[in-house]
């Protein structure tokens, strides 16, 4: 290959950047980003970054000195991949021609619709929608948050150490009953009450007033929330559409195989925006986790170097984490699917906790609520028995 084109420039695009070189790739190397800034940590945004303790610099994710060699094309938005030239298409009108393409892309925020230009409403998922966000938490007030799941709890989290008056709004009965399941998540939600942030669960958002400033939340019960600020995290949508008409099968992504391989020869996907086959559960899946976006670009590149003629492995276990209120909260596999969950050490109500989840008696997964040594061992248990 002489040309390599990784199309996105966050933490899976420059994953693959590395290990394309660390592969002993050394032809040219085009990285593409929509957004300006160089390549960023995206975690700390809702935690750290928000609430003042963590500057942009603390963000970087290139080490000092690091030098891929690559091409870096930022602010320049993807349109279209032509298979047949083998070229990425770019806004501004360029193209890019390349032998092999990684698509990483990642995901948007969804946000609701008709609330475009009211002042005062944010979502979450870049630097520049972060900076907005710390700018306006930084006044007090009251904020809503519209989605109970990670992103909203942890900017929930943040804004009540800021010392705002903070709301909840979750329409699923349970927060989090999709990733943790029904028992865990009321668990992981009660540090919420726990603090005294309200948690409205089991209503929908039916729309919010004001002028040109939003100033209430309108749920579909009929009640009404004041609000001064409102975060929208209500999930995220993977940036696909530039791919449409490819030839790239897209099913909630980019659809491919256990190792990022795309039906079209010379492309493969990472990130957030890859739906990946998973062995152990014979479905596809988007991992929408910082491990994932770190982890899998090795197997992808590497079968985009070999041509897809590697035998693709079995991918660890998905993990992630948050922090919420003090508390460390580790998660590790798949929920969907388990028919019991037990508490292994410490106790749910005291948000200190190690729970394992099963399947006909086979660890499937496990969480840990400031539990982190015995979670890694765990963690690691749990690679070892679903490889």
């Amino acid at each position: 290959m002489r040309t390599v084109a990784v199309v996105g420039a966050s933490l899976a695009g420059l994953s693959a950047a590395r290990s394309l070189r660390k592969q002993g790739y050394d032809g040219r190397l085009v990285v593409i980003g929509d957004e300006f800034h160089r390549p960023y940590d995206r975690p700390p945004l809702s935690k750290e970054f928000l609430a003042g303790t963590l500057g942009e610099a603390d963000l970087a994710l290139e080490s000092d000195g690091e030098d891929l060699d690559a091409e870096w094309l930022l602010g320049a938005r993807a349109t279209g991949l032509d298979r047949t030239e083998r070229a990425v298409r770019l806004a501004d009108g360029r193209e890019v021609r390349a032998d092999g393409v990684v698509i990483a892309t990642g995901a948007a925020a969804r946000m609701l619709p008709g609330t475009e230009g009211l002042a005062g409403v944010h979502a979450l998922r870049t630097l520049d929608d972060a900076r907005a966000l710390r700018d306006e938490l930084a006044g007090g007030g009251r904020l809503v948050v519209i989605g109970g799941g990670f992103i909203g709890a942890e900017v929930a989290s943040t804004a009540y150490a800021l010392g705002l008056d903070v709301t909840v709004v979750e329409v699923a009965p349970t927060p989090l009953a999709g990733p943790l399941g029904a028992s865990m998540g009321a668990v992981v939600s009660g540090l919420h009450t726990d603090h005294g942030v309200r948690l409205l669960c089991g209503v929908g958002v039916k729309g919010l007033s004001g002028e040109r400033r939003v100033d209430a939340v309108l749920l579909e019960d009929g009640r009404s929330i004041p609000a001064d600020i409102v975060v929208v995290g209500v999930g995220a949508r993977p940036c696909v559409e530039w791919l449409q008409g490819s030839g790239v099968e897209l099913d909630n992504g980019v659809k491919c195989g256990a190792d990022g391989r795309t039906g079209l020869a010379g492309v493969v996907a990472v990130g957030d925006c890859a739906n990946w086959y998973d062995p152990r559960t014979g479905a596809h899946r988007r991992v929408e986790h910082w491990t994932g976006a770190r982890e899998r670009p090795d197997a992808a590149v590497a079968t985009l170097l070999a041509g897809g003629a590697v035998e693709p492995g079995v991918p660890r276990p998905p993990y992630f984490w948050s922090d919420q209120y003090g508390v460390k909260i580790q998660f590790a596999g798949h929920a969907v699917g388990a028919d019991s969950v037990t508490v292994e050490e410490g106790a749910a109500d005291d948000r200190n906790v190690l729970a394992v989840y099963r399947r006909a008696g086979r660890p499937v997964a496990v969480l840990g609520m400031n539990q982190p040594r015995l979670f890694m061992r765990w963690r690691k248990q749990l690679a070892a028995a679903t490889s």
